[in-house]
């Protein structure tokens, strides 16, 4: 573990979200580890579009450096150099295939959220913390996991949601963190950033927020160093609703 991050114990990174006005979820790989079933619904449009790309886990692994899903299918287009063109409106339509593919799978429930990550939000909903998403996926792929996780009154909890589209740039940019303080109206050093990626780590340290992760599946090897801690998963801080916890032993 980073030297930076290992000077916060799990105690410390309790305390740390404790002492938060506000919890900011960044949304794939760290409320779930949906890169995977992306990847799927990737590969079903390009074959619905009559394309023979197939991603694999090394390649998609590459490309989620590329932020925004439109924005990874540009970048992979432009690296093969005997592609056929792809106009901006077949991009479009390949992530319309894509984002309603992804929808479909996530609806088998197959993608529960991960460890530790209800209870974190139980925990900070009965403390009176602020809970807000940061992130670069679109509303439909937030709704279509968190609606089915979470009920389909998830949102009502949340006191901010912004995506991708709602800002200039996408992360590593800051867009989506200085949005989600102005909806807010709190100060950086108020809040906490979740995040599983360095990208989502890049875009909330430039807002000045400080940031703990939760590492994810296809991001876990990234350089955390300017994280103020990291947790293998967010059981590790300790959480327990009240019907939870048992009592003591005699």
């Amino acid at each position: 573990m980073p030297a930076r991050a290992a000077t916060i114990a799990q105690s410390g990174a309790a305390e740390l979200i404790r002492r938060a006005a506000a919890l900011i979820f960044d949304v794939d790989g760290t409320l779930a580890e949906t890169e995977e079933l992306h990847r799927q619904a990737f590969n079903h449009a390009f074959t619905r579009h009559g394309l023979d790309w197939h991603w694999d886990r090394s390649v998609y692994k590459e490309l989620l450096r590329v932020t925004g899903g439109k924005e990874r299918i540009r970048a992979y287009h432009d690296r093969l150099r005997t592609a056929l063109p792809l106009s901006d409106a077949d991009i479009a339509a390949l992530h319309r295939i894509k984002t309603a593919h992804y929808a479909e799978l996530i609806e088998t429930g197959c993608c529960p959220l991960r460890p530790g990550v209800t209870d974190l939000l139980a925990a900070a909903k009965a403390r009176g913390q602020r809970l807000a998403i940061a992130t670069t996926t679109s509303h439909g792929n937030i709704d279509a996991l968190l609606s089915q996780a979470l009920g389909s009154r998830w949102a009502a909890d949340f006191d901010a949601i912004v995506a991708g589209d709602d800002v200039r740039h996408k992360k590593p940019a800051p867009d989506v963190y200085l949005e989600v303080l102005a909806r807010l109206k709190l100060d950086a050093s108020d809040c906490i950033a979740i995040e599983d990626s360095a990208n989502g780590l890049i875009a909330a340290s430039c807002a000045n927020i400080p940031v703990l992760i939760t590492r994810s599946m296809f991001f876990r090897d990234d350089d955390f160093s300017e994280a103020r801690v990291v947790l293998n998963d967010l059981s590790e801080l300790g959480v327990q609703t009240k019907s939870e916890k048992q009592p003591h032993a005699q």
